[in-house]
């Protein structure tokens, strides 16, 4: 290797400085000829300059640079280890250094190479990318035999030897490539690093890039999301017939018009709570069939996990989660517009209820009015304030989820609710090094921002535990096994378009969605419940196989009193059922009930707890 690259690149470099001024001086008169520069008369030593202090600009001014460095490293180096540095340094198309370019193109070792394997190599050094054997093996053969034809009059091989050797046919064999894992995670940060750095530090700038993944997780993530869409697919197709033209679309095969079932698609994402770390994504079912990363880029209507969002503007203003409003029918008159006329999922109003039991049950009367009596306005402002940025419409609908929204930035955004207020900013990267170990980026520090008051962030956290109550929404995660403390809320959109579940525990936030790209109705009651839900608790089960059992801590200024149901005030021995309930020290009830004034003694048949337990995360009745 070392004696061909000699004869290919620098005969005389044993013999010169660092530069080779009768070189330079036929090369100069050639190029001032032609009134361009087309040839070069770079030393081995000055390619390594370049390599390493400067960069490929055809400029006389950096010729001038190069050639200086390139005396100061003749000066400081012996000329071996210009030569190993050399060989270790350059790009050979997808590796860098000899050693890493002997284990992708031929699975060897340096010591191992042939003389046509160094050929192929060296071929390269004009052309990474144009003489790679895996890109164009026509001009890599060309090029090895060039390098080949260079070595025999080098005196290397006698003439013999390179006439069998260029008669031999191209010969690679490439190091067997593993399987990537998260391919929709690496292509996110392949996009970033190419928007932030450009194309040439992506791909030739060696670059370290230690990411916030964790693999165990993410296979998870995976094995759990393919194993229900495969599931749901075959639910799609045995309820549809191959030329429904709602759930498939038409192909040519082979001349002849083919129908193929539409994909049901889901994504995944889970943030640590308390550093922002992206440990796991899925982007879609399959990466090799579509890029499109579902997580990311996907806007979508979020349904009822957008009510949290409702419940904290109002928490946050005054509001307690054993307020009263009204589940009925209402019709809103919007200017430009017909009339509006929204309806629960069920079809069903059940009349009188606490805001905590609306949004247990997931109650969209209860949301709307809720969100009508704050104003829209205020809600998309705490929406945002904890990390949504994609437009919302200040409309009534917004209440339950009609503004579109990427999975990544609402799940990131209920890491709001466990972590006291603190919105943390999610990172998929800790820290990018180039090849010569210069930090191009550093993200260890953990960037904070209080955007809620801790004290309706704990309230919220209480109200979103009782959704995986029996009885609530989220009840069904309970049954699959997962028994830690945990708040979440599912979503539905209109049509059965859009499934979700969105959870928490104290250290991680878990965000899932299915659904059809074109946003096919999945089919009646495929909701968030049924679709999303599992997949959560998948994830969460092995998110958390290793963690210790932590409890949602509970903010000083936050306390509990038992009132009376009807009244909301504090409850007295003639109420007739009584329910725990939490408030802020600003918002518990001072005066006792009223309405109630004679009745039977205080007795726990009358006493109806609604808070879950926070101690053990287990349900308490």
């Amino acid at each position: 290797m070392v004696k061909m690259l000699i004869a290919v690149e620098d005969q005389e470099f044993y013999d010169h400085w660092g530069i080779n001024p009768r070189r330079i001086l036929v090369v100069a008169f050639e190029n001032l000829l032609k009134m361009k520069i087309e040839a070069g008369a770079s030393t081995i030593t000055q390619q390594l300059a370049r390599m390493l202090f400067l960069n490929r600009e055809q400029t006389y001014t950096r010729k001038i640079k190069e050639a200086l460095t390139a005396i100061k490293l003749e000066r400081t180096y012996s000329k071996n280890e210009i030569l190993e540095t050399y060989l270790n340094l350059y790009y050979f198309h997808r590796a860098y250094g000899i050693a890493a370019a002997a284990s992708v193109f031929f699975n060897k070792k340096p010591s191992e190479l042939t003389i046509n394997d160094c050929a192929i190599l060296l071929g390269m050094l004009k052309g990474p990318t144009i003489n790679s054997p895996f890109n164009n093996p026509d001009k890599s053969l060309q090029a090895r035999n060039r390098v080949l034809y260079a070595y025999y009059k080098y005196g290397g091989i006698s003439k013999d030897q390179y006439e069998s050797l260029k008669d031999q046919p191209l010969d690679v064999n490439p190091q067997p490539e593993e399987v990537s894992g998260a391919p929709y995670f690496t292509e996110y940060i392949r996009q970033y690093i190419e928007n932030t750095y450009g194309t040439d530090k992506l791909y030739n700038g060696g670059l370290k890039v230690y990411t916030t993944l964790d693999l165990p997780l993410q296979q998870s993530a995976e094995e759990a999301m393919t194993r229900h869409l495969d599931s749901l697919q075959r639910m799609v197709e045995a309820r549809h017939d191959s030329y429904d033209p709602n759930y498939t679309f038409v192909v040519m095969k082979d001349g002849v018009r083919t129908h193929i079932y539409k994909r049901i698609e889901g994504a995944a994402i889970s943030i640590d709570n308390k550093t922002g770390d992206i440990l796991a994504m899925v982007g879609g079912h399959d990466f090799d069939k579509t890029q499109f990363n579902r997580a990311t880029q996907a806007l979508r209507q979020p349904g009822s996990t957008f009510k949290p969002f409702v419940y904290t503007a109002a928490i946050d203003n005054g509001w307690t989660p054993d307020s009263i409003l009204f589940d009925n029918s209402i019709v809103l008159n919007i200017p430009g517009s017909p009339d509006w006329r929204p309806r629960n999922f069920d079809g069903e109003y059940m009349g009188r209820m606490t805001i905590r039991e609306g949004l247990k049950l997931s109650r969209n009367m209860i949301a709307i009015k809720l969100l009508l009596k704050i104003r829209p306005e205020l809600v998309v402002f705490y929406a945002q304030q904890m990390g949504i940025t994609s437009p919302l419409r200040p409309v009534p609908s917004l209440a339950i989820g009609t503004s579109e929204v990427h999975l990544d930035e609402i799940t990131s955004a209920y890491t709001v609710f466990p972590n006291g207020g603190i919105r943390i900013q999610p990172r998929a990267i800790l820290k990018i090094v180039d090849r010569y170990g210069n930090i191009l980026e550093d993200n260890s520090a953990i960037k904070k921002e209080e955007v809620l008051n801790e004290q309706t962030a704990y309230i919220m956290v209480n109200m979103l535990q009782s959704v995986l109550e029996p009885g609530g929404t989220g009840a069904g995660t309970r049954y699959r096994g997962f028994a830690r403390p945990a708040g979440g809320k599912t979503g539905t959109s209109d049509n059965f378009c859009d499934t979700w579940f969105i959870g928490f525990t104290p250290q991680i936030t878990t965000g899932v969605w299915m659904g059809f790209d074109d946003k096919t109705s999945i089919g009646h009651n495929m909701t968030g419940a049924v679709n999303a839900l599992p997949v959560w608790t998948q994830i969460m089960l092995t998110a958390h196989r290793d963690l210790p059992q932590e409890d949602f801590p509970i903010p000083p200024g936050i306390v509990m009193a038992d009132v009376c149901e009807e009244s909301g005030k504090l409850a007295t021995v003639h109420c007739p059922t009584i329910m725990r309930e939490i408030f802020t020290e600003a918002t518990v009830p001072t005066d006792s009930c009223a309405v109630h004034t004679r009745g039977g003694p205080y007795t726990s048949d009358r006493y109806r707890n609604v808070l879950p337990d926070t101690t053990s995360g287990s349900i308490r009745f």
